[in-house]
């Protein structure tokens, strides 16, 4: 779990993920089950640690981090995340707004769009407000928008400059648009309908296609622009993650125990908020 801004981001909380191989409560025999518990215990890995799904383990360090008095952000992620219907409840029901990528198989229904109660004929049990057409995939949402619904969008100025972007600007055309996730599993209102949200994509110059999408729970009157920057935002971690991995050595690790690697992550952690501050710290003169 990392914490973010456009100029620094810093690892504020971990979990260690454990496969299904990994927890012998999810063997499928007894002799197999035997053979997990011997390496949790050469691992020293606590009883209580189980399999969990990553997008799970994110909401039990949003909850820890939570209690330790941090301030309410967006929560941005990958796909990884944005496809599980569940995770996307779970912040709902914590009251964290979002910005999640997703896969363009996902599928919505149009804001637009309104359940309909078909008449009762006094029968059997009433019939229940539903929508009338089937969802459809994100992809498809927004090619039939088309392309001249999109905006170009300067979300942030690189490194990469050149004599036709002296100022290294990266740009791209973006298409927002009102959208009702659909999954069996998001609560309905009383009458049927699903909450509404930003279906955000980006669709390059050139493209045939849009390239990126992301769904988000924030305000209806955010300006585009501050959309897509915090979609976005996501290279800020991706560029520090690889400072923390290789040059503060946390891919360095090659124990075999769960201390261990807690012990390694938190100092490889700590490293990278030191050298952080020191960046965004003034020099001090030198003494003579």
């Amino acid at each position: 779990m990392h914490a973010a801004t456009d100029w620094a981001s810093a690892a504020v909380d971990w979990r260690l993920f454990l496969p299904e191989s990994w927890d012998d409560r999810l063997a499928g025999d007894p002799d197999e089950a035997a053979g997990v518990r011997r390496r949790r215990e050469r691992c020293a890995i606590p009883d209580e640690a189980r399999h969990r799904e990553k997008w799970r383990l994110a909401l039990d360090m949003l909850d820890e981090i939570t209690g330790w008095g941090l301030p309410a952000r967006p929560v941005v992620a990958d796909a990884g995340y944005g496809d599980a219907a569940g995770f996307r409840q779970g912040l709902i029901d914590r009251g964290l707004t979002y910005v999640l990528a997703v896969r363009p198989i996902a599928t919505a229904h149009p804001a637009a769009a309104e359940p309909v109660t078909a008449a009762y004929g006094g029968v059997g049990r009433p019939p229940t407000p539903h929508y009338p057409d089937p969802p459809t995939d994100l992809k498809t949402l927004v090619m039939t928008a088309g392309r001249s619904a999109g905006r170009f969008v300067v979300w942030r100025h690189g490194s990469h400059k050149s004599a036709g972007n002296p100022t290294g600007r990266m740009r791209s055309r973006f298409l927002a648009l009102r959208v009702r996730p659909a999954n069996r599993t998001i609560p309905k209102a009383p009458d049927g309908s699903l909450p509404e949200c930003w279906l955000l994509a980006e669709w390059p110059p050139g493209a045939p296609e849009p390239t990126d999408y992301w769904l988000s729970t924030l305000p209806v009157d955010i300006r585009l622009r501050d959309l897509v920057k915090l979609a976005k935002i996501r290279w800020r971690i991706e560029h520090d993650y690889r400072e923390l991995k290789d040059g503060l050595g946390l891919d360095h690790f090659e124990g075999r125990s769960w201390i261990g690697w807690h012990r390694h992550v938190t100092l490889a952690s700590l490293a990278q908020a030191v050298c952080t501050k020191l960046r965004r710290t003034p020099k001090a003169p030198a003494q003579a």
